[in-house]
Order: structure tokens, then sequence, then C-alpha cells
């Protein structure tokens, strides 16, 4: 967003839609030599004893002995991604009325919230963290975007979107670490990767459509009660969670 916003200072609407629109492919294209060369200097979590278990990496060892978790990813990941794609990427779509200032600085806020908010799950431990989102996130769905329909001020918009990431981030804070505490290293990335890319892909990638075709066919409400009821499906998923702060699978 801080990338738009600067192209739309710098660059006429002709030479945005000309060529201006590829800088953000050039920007995240060199972000991701940046991730290579950071993930290739990073510590392997993985021992050699689990990394040569006959059942490490297989789809056969994930399933015959961490279906439950991997359902649980899917529970979590199904509900987390809609609620978040709905307050980032499809809020741009949203609020006609306002510009893409409002969001940029909503996401920064976001970003900010993320420390705070995984030090609260330190204190008050992962399960509780996720229970919060959950609730929250089912209580205030629907009364937020029903607020968001009828705002005019871009700041009473921004207090509106800065309460939802709010709750959003007792999700997104922690979601990478609850996630991957429910495996152990042989087939943690398998688990944590395919329960996230499907539910993400289904629930997640879809979820602006969803909104902007229940919007077509004028019941955009509809969608609002949608991410409620996914909300309430991580709200029950986060229940089966163990009580303990922490969960990991530790590793020495």
């Amino acid at each position: 967003m801080l990338v738009i916003v600067i192209l739309e200072q710098l660059l006429s609407e002709a030479e945005l839609k000309a060529w201006g629109w590829r800088i953000p492919f050039v920007i995240g294209a060199l972000t991701a030599v940046v991730a290579m060369q950071l993930r290739r200097q990073l510590q392997e979590t993985s021992s050699a004893e689990s990394r040569n278990n006959e059942e490490a990496g297989t789809l056969a060892g994930l399933f015959r002995r961490h279906k439950a978790a991997f359902v649980t990813v899917l529970g979590f990941t199904a509900g987390g991604s809609p609620i978040f794609y709905t307050f980032t990427t499809y809020m741009q779509k949203y609020l006609i009325k306002t510009t893409s200032y409002v969001m940029t600085c909503a996401l920064f806020v976001y970003m900010c919230l993320q420390p705070p908010f995984g030090a609260l799950s330190d204190r008050i431990g992962r399960r509780n963290n996720m229970l919060l989102f959950g609730a929250l996130g089912a209580l205030a769905t629907v009364p937020i975007l029903t607020a968001l329909q009828h705002v005019t001020s871009p700041v009473a918009a921004f207090a509106l979107i800065i309460l939802a990431l709010a709750i959003v981030s007792f999700y997104t804070s922690i979601s990478g670490i609850v996630k991957a505490e429910m495996f152990p290293p042989e087939v943690r990335a398998l688990g944590v990767g395919l329960a996230y890319a499907v539910a993400n892909a289904i629930f997640g990638g879809s979820a602006e459509y969803v909104a902007l075709g229940l919007k077509s066919l004028g019941h955009e409400s509809a969608f609002f009660w949608y991410v409620t009821a996914m909300m309430v499906i991580a709200f029950l998923v986060s229940w089966r969670l163990p009580r303990q702060a922490s969960y990991l699978h530790h590793d020495h």
C-alpha cells in the first residue's frame, strides 16, 4: 500500500497504467531474492534422527499420526484467512469513499500491533489468545462491517479498521508458531504447509470473490455472516487446544 501511495504521487494515471504497475512486482522479486538468502542462513530445527525417519515428510506419516493436528490447522486457517483478507485486501474496494492513505496507515499500525499481541500470548497462553480471536471476531465482524457501510469520515473508517485488525492480531501474531508447535520436526513443514495452503486457498483466497459476488446479487450483508461463521469455527477449534501456555515439541 505504501508503494501504491508513493507511485500515485510520483506518476500520472497514464504512466501508472503504461508501466508503473510493474514496479511493485520488481520490488517483490528483489525481496524474494533477499528472503531466499535469509532462508539459506537459518539454522535447521530438525535433527539427523528426525530427518532419517522413514515417515519424515510423507503424507502417510502425517495422516497416520497427526491427523488431528492437521485438521486443527485447517480450522485455524479457515477461520483466520477470511477475516484477515476482509480487513486488509477487501477493504481497499469496500471503502470506496476513502483513500488508500487510510489503509496504508491502518496496515502500518497493524504491523506494529504484532509484537505486543505476541507478547500477550506469552503471558496468557496461546489457547487464550486464539479463543479471544474467535470469540471477539464472531461478535464484532457484523457490527464493524455494517458500520463501515455507512461511514463517511476517514478517521472513523480508520478507527473501525484498527479495531478489527486488533482482533485479527490475536491470531496473526502467533498463527505461525501455534501451527508449527502442533507437529514434530519430521512432518512440520508438510503438516503446516499443506493444511495452510489448502484452507487459505479455499477460504482466504476466495474471500474477496465471495464478497463481491454476494454484493452483485444484492446480498452484501450475507458475506458479513459468512465471515462470522468462519470465526465460530476458529473458536471451536481453539477450544480443543491444550491449556498449557506452550506445547512445543522441543528439539535439542
